[in-house]
């Protein structure tokens, strides 16, 4: 769909409202799609997520599209996760055309990937994210939902296909932003990243996939309520992928050793009131030790298939420094080879 398309009369059928009269103002970089501000009739207003305006870059991300409308249109009711409230979720069957309204989380700000957060915020998000993990931990019926599937052999082995060029290129293209013992570290994920892929899949849950801090947007006057946005890699796996990459990315080192013991156990404390048993912190907190790998895996595509800008150069270079780090000093690799032995 084209902003021009959204019409007073649209609107007011999409919405189930009289509108009158919309204009429309465009925010965020549009890399993936492209989002606007809607204002109705001067008091009102709601986003607008349409997809790329060239039709060949729309189909191309038709999947990563259709993901997002069917978390709105079929997940999101069923999980605890604050996100926001979703007027309209269309979806063209045959092509990448969408478009979703959502709430303007105007009294909110997004955090910033590039310069970390404080410990309270971290708190904020992880106990958010039990949120989307807990109510649906390790539920069959998932596997049932169109589209989402657990990975399999064959996407484990195209990941390891895709990943060690990705993970060059990533070099190559960061230098310096790069050091020599980081990219040691990158180079030793991509040799366990297709075995690490399949491991530990009798837990399972609905997966952010890039639950990170440029995706959260938290209440402009400091109290807790954060918000999280952009569904588009949604997916079924360890749920701890997500707590792993936030944390290991979204803090810087010192702050992530003197915190994530605490933090690892409110989202525990979270997922235990959400109903989860069977599952104790010793377990949460070995298998975020193990999903330490999520933080360069994400890292390497976003930078090496994302439109390059000088700001997420700088971001992907923190966000890997940052997890490769954690990797060292909690000792991943050791576990992960230690488990796939």
């Amino acid at each position: 769909m084209r902003i021009d398309a959204i019409t007073p009369a649209w609107l007011s059928e999409a919405l189930g409202t009289e509108v009158r009269k919309v204009s429309a103002e465009r925010v965020g970089t549009g890399q993936i799609g492209t989002c606007f501000r809607l204002r109705m009739d001067g008091d009102r207003s709601v986003l607008a997520k349409l997809p790329a305006e060239d039709p060949a870059a729309r189909d191309l991300m038709a999947g990563v599209y259709r993901a997002e409308v069917r978390f709105y249109r079929e997940l999101a009711a069923t999980v605890a996760s604050r996100v926001p409230v979703c007027h309209h979720a269309e979806m063209a069957t045959d092509s990448g055309d969408f478009v979703l309204l959502l709430e303007d989380l105007a009294a909110h700000r997004p955090g910033d990937q590039l310069a970390g957060c404080t410990a309270a915020q971290a708190r904020d998000a992880v106990t958010n994210l039990a949120g989307l993990h807990g109510p649906r931990w390790s539920d069959p019926t998932l596997l049932e939902v169109d589209g989402l599937s657990l990975n399999g052999p064959e996407d484990a082995a195209l990941l390891a296909e895709l990943y060690g060029p990705a993970t060059e290129q990533f070099i190559d293209i960061l230098g310096d932003l790069v050091s020599a013992e980081d990219a040691a570290t990158l180079r030793a994920c991509v040799a366990v990243c297709e075995r690490w892929a399949l491991a530990r899949s009798e837990r399972f849950a609905l997966v952010h996939g890039d639950y990170r801090l440029d995706n959260l947007m938290f209440p402009a006057d400091g109290t807790e309520g954060v918000v999280a946005v952009d569904f588009q890699t949604l997916s079924l796996a360890l749920p701890a992928r997500d707590l792993a990459f936030f944390l290991g990315t979204g803090l810087e080192p010192a702050d992530r050793r003197a915190h994530e013991r605490d933090l690892v156990a409110a989202y525990h404390q979270a997922l235990t009131a959400y109903g989860v048993t069977g599952y104790d912190l010793d377990q949460a907190f070995d298998d975020y030790v193990f999903a330490m790998l999520q933080g360069p895996l994400v890292a390497v595509f976003g930078c090496a298939y994302g439109a390059r800008t000088e700001r997420g150069d700088r971001m992907f270079a923190a966000m890997v420094r940052r997890a490769c780090t954690a990797i060292r000093e909690l000792g991943t690799l050791r576990l992960v080879d230690d488990d796939l032995s």
